[in-house]
């Protein structure tokens, strides 16, 4: 209570403080004799401390800054007083004219409702606050910087666009005509497809529009034909050179396969070798003399100065021999980067040897291109391998020369229109090569004699 009885007559004393009230005059006779109480407990600090002035002087302060808008002490004296030096004169008022009737005056209401004081509300900082301000704040700065480098993002070039196209006529979209419209066009009832009356934009987000069909899928994968046409010495009255070479043909095809047969026994073949008279004594003769009987060899000369045992550690070098060993590494380096800078200028007078080489490779890369390039046109016509099976071809359908017949009644037919077009199939990559399932039971047979098959025994 003292404390606030000293700060009470310290703000009072001041030469520029205007109190509002009488009271908080430093002369104040009311002051009440201090009370003697032991502070020494916390219980008694607020119970026993009178801050009654320090308060007073508080709602002084506040009060001046509500009715004059800050402390009056602070104010400047213009704002305060004013020197009355009666009526002016007539000659320096501006002559107004003044209509009759009341001058216009604010509403009692507005009045009543019009704020006292001068202190400026608080700002409201909700008021202010955006929602994600500061991801739109990083935003707007990226957006900056790329404009500053000259990048438009892709929303702006997008509108870009419209607005170009609107400007020139192009983006205005036709109404879809109506289906009691008697103008709109004739429909067709047996046509191969339903004419498109909505909306395109309608039709692609409701799937209801096809995509486009990738280019890639539209491409055959192989260049064969369905349908290939037989060679003419395949007919039922072939020509006989035709015929001949369909023969040689097949005949080829024959001897391939028995060349691949032999290969394969070759390799498949037992190596036996024939006994002889020195394989048959090392077999009767093994296992008789034991290994005990055989002395070691001695390896020749002295043998003193080999070392048994561990071998003996490397000594540590000392301070001068890394000295020269991390010298002699330097100048190793040295004489590295002077043979490459020698090589360097070197080719300077391989110019024209290094040129005619890049001709010689250019011309080797051209080639090889073309010859890949002429590979994958073949390939184009080729069976690929779509599973684990390699296509085979077919036999050819080949007739002797005796086994010709004369007519179409004693013609007698060959091969098989469901085979040929399996393999067709498989040829043109359609479908990968197979074979025929092997059927495995997969319990055995159980055979058992009915009470009938017994009585006719």
């Amino acid at each position: 209570m003292a404390a606030a009885r000293k700060h009470k007559r310290v703000a009072a004393s001041q030469p520029g403080f205007l109190p509002f009230k009488s009271d908080l005059d430093g002369n104040s006779s009311d002051i009440k004799r201090r009370k003697r109480v032991n502070k020494n407990r916390k219980k008694n600090w607020n119970k026993h401390s009178d801050i009654q002035d320090v308060e007073e002087f508080l709602e002084d302060v506040r009060l001046q800054e509500k009715a004059a808008g800050g402390l009056i002490a602070e104010k400047p004296d213009d704002s305060l007083f004013f020197v009355d030096t009666g009526e002016k004169d007539k000659d320096t008022q501006p002559q107004t004219t003044v209509k009759k009737g009341k001058r216009s005056k604010p509403l009692r209401i507005d009045l009543i409702l019009r704020p006292d004081s001068l202190i400026p509300a608080p700002k409201n900082v909700l008021a202010f606050q955006q929602p994600n301000a500061k991801k739109q704040r990083r935003k707007a700065e990226e957006a900056e910087k790329l404009a500053a480098m000259g990048v438009v993002p892709r929303r702006e070039k997008l509108l870009q666009l419209r607005r170009a196209a609107a400007a020139s006529g192009l983006s205005v979209k036709e109404k879809p005509v109506a289906n009691n419209n008697p103008e709109r066009a004739f429909y067709d009832l047996w046509s191969a497809g339903a004419p498109e009356t909505a909306d395109p934009y309608y039709l692609e987000q409701t799937k209801k529009k096809l995509v486009k069909r990738p280019d890639r899928l539209n491409e055959k994968p192989s260049v064969l034909p369905a349908i290939e046409v037989v060679v003419p010495g395949a007919s039922y009255n072939p020509d006989f050179f035709s015929h001949q070479d369909l023969l040689r043909e097949a005949h080829e095809v024959e001897v391939k396969k028995l060349k691949a047969e032999e290969k394969l026994k070759r390799q498949l073949a037992v190596n036996e070798d024939i006994a002889t008279m020195e394989s048959s004594f090392k077999e009767q003769v093994e296992g008789l003399i034991e290994e005990g009987d055989i002395e070691p060899e001695e390896p020749e000369g002295d043998t003193e100065d080999t070392v048994i045992g561990p071998t003996a550690t490397q000594e540590k070098k000392s301070e001068r021999e890394r000295k020269k060993e991390k010298a002699q590494r330097i100048k190793e380096l040295q004489r590295e980067a002077e043979r490459q800078k020698i090589d360097k200028q070197q080719q300077l007078f391989q110019l024209r040897s290094i040129r005619s080489d890049l001709k010689k490779q250019e011309q080797r890369t051209k080639m090889r291109q073309a010859q890949r390039k002429a590979k994958q046109e073949a390939q184009k016509s080729m069976p690929r391998r779509l599973g684990r099976l390699k296509f085979e071809a077919p036999d050819l359908d080949v007739q002797l020369s005796d086994e010709l017949a004369g007519s179409l009644r004693s013609l007698k037919p060959e091969g098989s229109i469901l085979k040929d077009r399996f393999k067709s199939l498989q040829k043109r990559n359609l479908i990968e090569p197979r074979e025929r399932a092997k059927f495995q039971r997969k319990y055995k047979v159980k055979y058992t004699e009915k009470r009938a098959f017994r009585e006719i025994q």
